[in-house]
């Protein structure tokens, strides 16, 4: 049986360096071919000019750079863009690029649907199939990359990259973080840990990990102030209650130079959304460097929530902003072509899974 090529797309630096020290080559090949795929967006071995005739053979005989195909391109009237990104024949995710001044933000997915069920989520609704691979996370930023540079219309970058499309990431860990060091690499797309954010919905004992692994920012969807309600709204909150995610996110910043945690907190009409509620969510952050992101609801179909008034968000931020928490209301990006938070969806065919091993 004919070995399958080896798809360096699946690699960073550090083993694209093992991958050469093979082959007998020197360790400075994985940096070459890092600047070749992802800064200058060559995936054709031919025209890597630095590497030597016979070098570029091998690598034609042995491996390839396979990157997920490009789907449908939808462009909402804010200048949001949505990408379906095909990821092989059945499945597919989309990625949002959101414009907003200087300021290029890609929502990049981690998993084909998600098994977390938060009620509040359509990718929820899609049911789970797989996690992404390396190749098929990192291969979501070199596409945007690549149909930014040939857009006429624009002269935007990828400024900051957050892992908030499909899926959780702490469940896909090693391929999230190994795509994430790809984009901090100076070779790739240079983001510093600050410009990506990973969102997750308390996958307790991976944010520990992520700590060592990988400091990027945290951002936490919380969306509840008391274990009743968050077990309704993010299931997963029956094994990580509110109180040990609380303590891992104080560890986390601890860790990370005393850096601010995100909170993200849907606004659900009637449900999550009153003073009294911003109330408690100001003890529950005391002791946390926290920004709070409020999130006004964006609906889909057969949803059963509603959007909070805009005058109760307005009070909920001038309580939580008042007792000095940085909070702000995120604008509402792409809900035209269904590209705001929550909105995402792809195409999953359904295979039933249970959440995996966490520890």
């Amino acid at each position: 049986m004919e070995k399958a090529p080896i798809n360096l797309m699946n690699y960073d630096v550090q083993g694209l360096a093992g991958y050469f020290s093979e082959l007998g080559e020197t360790s400075f090949r994985a940096t070459q071919i890092v600047k070749w795929i992802h800064q200058h967006g060559i995936t054709n071995f031919g025209e890597m000019t630095n590497l030597s005739k016979k070098l570029r053979e091998q690598l034609s005989q042995e491996t390839e750079i396979r990157i997920p195909s490009l789907g449908a391109e939808q462009i909402s009237e804010d200048g949001t863009r949505k990408w379906l990104i095909n990821i092989d024949p059945i499945n597919s995710v989309e990625t949002v690029y959101i414009p907003e001044g200087s300021r290029g933000t890609l929502c990049v997915s981690s998993q084909v649907g998600c098994p977390l069920n938060c009620q509040f989520c359509a990718t929820a609704t899609q049911g789970f199939n797989r996690n992404l691979s390396v190749s098929e996370i990192i291969g979501q930023v070199w596409l945007a990359s690549k149909k930014l540079d040939e857009s006429p219309n624009t002269k935007r970058s990828i400024t900051n990259v957050v892992m908030m499309g499909m899926g959780e990431p702490l469940l896909n860990f090693n391929n999230a973080v190994m795509a994430m060091k790809l984009m901090m690499d100076n070779n790739a797309y240079n983001l510093g840990k600050r410009r990506i954010t990973l969102s997750t919905a308390g996958i307790v004992p991976r944010i520990d990990k992520l700590a060592k692994a990988c400091p990027v920012s945290l951002a936490i969807s919380l969306h509840a102030t008391n274990n009743y309600l968050r077990d309704k709204l993010v299931p997963l909150n029956k094994k990580y209650p509110i109180e040990k995610l609380l303590n891992a996110c104080k560890n986390y910043s601890r860790a990370t130079n005393d850096s601010h945690i995100t909170f993200e907190y849907v606004m659900l009409k009637d449900v999550n959304d009153s003073v009294k509620e911003a109330s408690v969510l100001i003890k529950l952050l005391d002791g946390i460097p926290a920004k709070v992101n409020l999130i006004p609801f964006n609906p889909y179909k057969n949803s059963a929530f509603e959007r909070s008034e805009e005058r109760d968000i307005n009070l909920f931020r001038d309580k939580l902003y008042k007792a000095g928490i940085i909070t702000i209301t995120r604008k509402t990006r792409g809900s035209d072509i269904d590209a705001a938070c929550g909105q995402l969806v792809g195409q999953v065919e359904k295979r039933r899974k249970n959440i995996q091993n966490t520890h």
